[in-house]
């Protein structure tokens, strides 16, 4: 067996593999070599709920589909937060909830109807004190259109410093068009370097859409993996949707990966080199980040490799991709 299939086994998640009752995605620090972040994706419908008590974690919820009710209990007392979501992923941004440490947190589908949601979860700093929930509205959220080119991307700046006030989370969406590489240049964030690098396990829970104009293909995943894991809620999403993500690692800190993801997947980095996200043609690719780590100042700050960071200076020469952003100009 190869070391990349090792490290596949570690660290690749495939939909239907992580969940438990009622979650159909549930990462937390239970998982060996896995301490700071959490992921957890359920599906509503009707009078259906979830519920949460956040202990000594931090929450963001991300609504995938649909519009979410959120209750949250705590020491000030009782809050309802009506996030009004969106069709899907590929529609466009979302507004979010935050909630804090010591709360009691529950979920249902607005109005009774459907929703799939995200919680990204990350361990608070010990002794912190609990911050009071949030809701950011979709009109806050930065878009930020990042590289140019076939590196052209989106990124919703929901979670980060800058936008939201948190003790340790940082979390964001991105948008990579078919045919488009992002994640790159390859790069980490998994040493304490101050100024330069923090360090910072990461989250990545993909969807993937099939390019408009493309076949609605409702065939399953080779292998029995199941179908379409985005919950089959927006035409011309097909299970057959596939990209491609890879981590590998430093001499001192080896790792190896290379997945091919689809709807519902995720890949964990624990350390490394991470990137590209590739969205071969066809495929629109959705992934949302989860991050936190041990160090005092909750920054994004990362490091290139050096073997492929020169790429960056090809993009003042070109475009950005005219498909972006989706969900049209904001």
């Amino acid at each position: 067996m190869s070391a990349a299939a090792r490290d596949n086994a570690s660290w690749v998640l495939p939909a239907g593999t992580s969940g438990s009752v009622g979650w159909e995605v549930e990462v937390t620090d239970a998982r060996e070599g896995w301490q700071h972040t959490g992921l957890q994706v359920a599906t509503l419908s009707g009078d259906d709920s979830r519920a949460l008590d956040t202990g000594e974690r931090e929450v963001i919820v991300v609504p995938l589909s649909g519009s979410v009710a959120v209750r949250v209990d705590d020491a000030a007392g009782g809050h309802e937060i009506v996030l009004a979501g969106r069709e899907s992923v590929f529609a466009g941004a979302t507004d979010v909830a935050y909630v804090g440490r010591d709360s009691r947190l529950e979920l249902a589908a607005a109005g009774g109807g459907r929703a799939r949601v995200a919680l990204a979860l990350a361990q608070v700093t010990p002794g912190s004190a609990p911050k009071p929930p949030r809701h950011l509205p979709v009109a806050d959220v930065p878009i930020e259109l990042r590289g140019a080119g076939v590196a052209s991307r989106e990124v919703r700046n929901f979670g980060v410093p800058a936008v939201l006030d948190a003790d340790s989370i940082i979390a964001c969406e991105v948008i990579t068009p078919a045919g488009n590489w992002s994640s790159y240049p390859p790069h980490k964030h998994d040493e304490e370097r101050p100024g330069e690098e923090t360090a910072l396990e990461e989250i990545y829970y993909f969807e993937l859409q099939t390019q408009r104009g493309g076949p609605s293909d409702h065939a399953g995943r080779p292998g029995g993996n199941g179908g379409d894991h985005s919950a089959g809620t927006t035409e011309g999403r097909a299970p057959r949707a596939v990209a491609y993500h890879r981590v590998y690692g430093t001499a001192d800190r080896p790792i190896d990966v290379l997945a091919e993801v689809r709807s519902g997947d995720v890949v964990l980095v624990p350390h490394g080199w991470h990137g590209p996200s590739m969205a071969p043609p066809g495929y629109d690719l959705y992934y949302l980040n989860v991050m936190a780590g041990p160090g005092a100042e909750r920054a994004w700050l990362i490091c290139d490799d050096p073997a492929h960071g020169w790429v960056r200076d090809t993009w003042t020469s070109q475009q950005v991709d005219p498909r972006l952003p989706f969900g049209g100009t904001r």
